[in-house]
């Protein structure tokens, strides 16, 4: 094992153990805090080129197992890539074919895990995007109501209005702007089982009468400008590159003129595209968001642009989404033996993984995430938007 590295064990000073099938364990550093056991001896090998993508899977399918606090499992391991095999820029994105099958099956894959499961770690709305900390200092749940409201203030929603919510998940926001700002929701996904939550929890808040919950795809929406504003959150990069602009599109004609839209999601750090660092990126499109594709602010913005829209604001919210995923992931920690009774054990590895790994990935810069305010114009090319963003923080 010692000849596979390639500088001596010695002179790598990572505070990580290694336990082989046979004989004494490796120390890279002194005093570890995280023990890497070998399980596998056909993956000795491939230990001396590792990426993050190769820990990962051999971790999810148990050809290793991974003792210690999981976000310094996280970090020893990016460590252990750069100094052994440098930092990897990520690899090229493929595009892959997006039809409604293609779309449908990625979504219950990722989504129609298990409610309850998902209830373990999130806040009791069960908001599963990224929280808006307007101190720092915010709990969970404070930080994600903050987030919708500072969605719906953005949407400078009305009494009375319809807001049009694509891919409203457990409908969080849905509740939230029927109940806090007076407003009529449809709403639609692609996942039966938030589908199913969701309006269970409309039923018991009363609010039936405000908002209506389809299993719909977005390519399905009419464009009869039914409505005033529409937002998406956690969507667009389920989409795909090749259809961002079909995307846009049915925002586009979903709005009446002089509407908003607001789109929050992940974006690329690249303009090339290029997925999360030494690896991170495979492992999530081969475990966690299967045919997920990134596109960078820069063409999300060309996207809305070309459908007819003007962006009118943009933000960034990546170290929100750093913090509110260190929430996620020390809840899940906190629960481990909860969570197993609630999905298999694999199923588990990859959520501790990709939790922890996605705040290391946001909070080192990997990946970003934005939201993206547009406005359908009026035919003279005037906007309904306020002169200033004053009114967001009244």
């Amino acid at each position: 094992m010692l000849a596979q590295f390639p500088v001596a064990v010695k002179d790598l000073n990572i505070p990580l153990r290694i336990k082989l099938p046979e004989g004494p364990p490796i120390e890279l550093g002194r005093d570890p805090i995280v023990t890497l056991t070998v399980n596998d001896p056909t993956l000795l090998t491939q230990l001396s080129q590792p990426s993050l993508g190769l820990l990962g899977a051999a971790y999810v399918e148990g050809r290793i197992d991974l003792h210690g606090s999981i976000r310094e499992v996280i970090r020893i391991g990016d460590e252990l890539c750069r100094t052994l095999v440098g930092d990897d820029l990520g690899a090229f994105p493929e595009r892959t074919e997006h039809d409604r099958q293609t779309d449908a099956d990625a979504i219950s894959y990722h989504y129609d895990v298990s409610n309850a499961f998902y209830g373990l770690w999130l806040d009791q709305d069960m908001v599963y995007s990224c929280a808006y900390f307007e101190t720092g200092n915010e709990s969970l749940a404070q930080a994600q109501q903050a987030k919708l409201r500072h969605l719906c203030r953005k949407l400078r929603l009305k009494s009375g209005e319809r807001l049009l919510d694509v891919g409203c998940g457990w409908g969080g926001l849905t509740r939230f702007a029927a109940r806090e700002f007076d407003v009529d929701v449809f709403g639609i996904t692609l996942s039966q089982q938030q589908l199913v939550l969701a309006r269970e929890r409309v039923e018991q808040e009363g609010l039936s009468h405000r908002i209506h919950l389809e299993f719909m795809d977005y390519r399905d929406l009419r464009a009869d400008g039914r409505f005033d504003k529409a937002v998406s959150v956690g969507m667009f990069e389920h989409v795909g590159l090749a259809n961002l602009g079909q995307y846009c599109q049915s925002l586009y004609g979903a709005v009446r003129e002089g509407g908003l839209i607001l789109n929050h999601g992940i974006t690329a750090l690249r303009t090339d595209g290029r997925q999360a660092r030494n690896g991170a990126g495979e492992f999530i499109d081969r475990y966690v968001f299967p045919n997920g594709e990134l596109p960078h602010l820069a063409t999300m913005t060309a996207e809305i642009s070309d459908a007819g829209m003007e962006v009118v604001d943009v933000e960034s919210l990546r170290l929100h989404y750093a913090r509110t995923l260190e929430h996620w992931s020390d809840r899940l920690e906190a629960k481990l033996e909860q969570a197993a009774r609630e999905v298999p054990a694999e199923v588990l590895r990859i959520w501790r993984l990709y939790l922890a790994g996605c705040a290391y990935g946001f909070r080192r810069g990997w990946v970003n995430i934005h939201q993206i305010l547009a406005a359908k114009p009026h035919a003279d090319g005037s906007l309904e938007t306020p002169w200033s963003r004053a009114d967001l923080y009244t």
